[in-house]
């Protein structure tokens, strides 16, 4: 069986010298954040310092076939994140920090992989920071700083050659040191492990992306100054030229959240949302 270690930095190259990293990796414990037959995530803390581990588990054939029938990739394994971490730092988009990360098995339905990444604290999810705007509007110059940075990483994000697949407000981690104000502000872009990684990113998988974001802000009382905004930021042209090149992407865009925020209410109603 071929494994894999494609990055092991301290503490955890002195913590696992003379073991096998991948037996080493399910011993830790901590608090679990998720645990599914092929997934397990949890927060543990190692010599003062927190950090967040996945570990992942063959998904088998069914599940593998599954998504290619939905015409969907499956996630096998730590890899999509090690690599989508890999080109978004060296693009200078903020997001996590690798620290041990390895894969064995040939085979795609049954290989395990695992990558551990440094907490980003103090930090809160975008969607959080944001969840009482409604009745508590934030200050106007904050609130244009986040939406620039917000469409700043999308931008970079997809000018890297990466795709999401999970883009929402929630996968935003805002800084808290120091106190974010418009002139100090920092977000930092989590949860990679469905992006994809190509040389360039396609159309219909930014265009995905665009659509998963505005749905997730949809309920945050954004106004329309505050989505034009965004969009200038986006595609860094002058918005009457924006509007008139992207005029059909824009309403596609709107049309998608639309979509998913009707499917999001079908699945509450239905009492599968958690």
């Amino acid at each position: 069986m071929s494994a894999h270690i494609l990055c092991l930095d301290e503490p955890f190259r002195s913590l696992w010298s003379g073991q096998d990293p991948f037996v080493a990796v399910e011993a830790l414990q901590g608090t679990v954040y998720r645990q599914l037959e092929a997934r397990r995530t949890l927060r543990t803390v190692i010599a003062g310092r927190g950090y967040f581990v996945k570990i992942h588990r063959g998904v088998g054939w069914t599940e593998i076939a599954k998504n290619l029938l939905r015409c969907r990739l499956p996630v096998l394994g730590a890899q999509n994140e090690w690599l989508a971490v890999q080109r978004l730092n060296t693009c200078g988009v903020d997001t996590m920090r690798v620290v041990a990360c390895g894969c064995r098995g040939r085979n795609p339905a049954r290989q395990s992989s695992f990558i551990v990444t440094e907490e980003l604290a103090p930090t809160v999810s975008l969607e959080d920071y944001c969840a009482g705007w409604l009745t508590q509007p934030p200050e106007l110059l904050l609130k244009r700083a986040l939406i620039r940075r917000v469409a700043e990483l999308a931008r970079g994000m997809h000018g890297a050659g990466v795709n999401h697949r999970d883009f929402y407000i929630c996968h935003f981690l805002v800084h808290l040191e120091p106190q974010p104000t418009p002139e100090r502000l920092r977000l930092s872009l989590i949860d990679l492990h469905r992006a994809q990684v190509r040389a360039a990113t396609p159309r219909r998988w930014r265009d995905k992306d665009l659509a998963a974001l505005h749905f997730s802000a949809l309920g945050i009382g954004l106004t329309r100054n505050d989505l034009l905004r965004f969009v200038r930021v986006y595609f860094a042209r002058p918005l009457r030229m924006v509007l008139r090149q992207e005029t059909s992407s824009l309403e596609s865009l709107r049309l998608k959240a639309q979509r998913l925020q009707a499917r999001y209410e079908r699945k509450l109603a239905r009492g599968e949302m958690t």
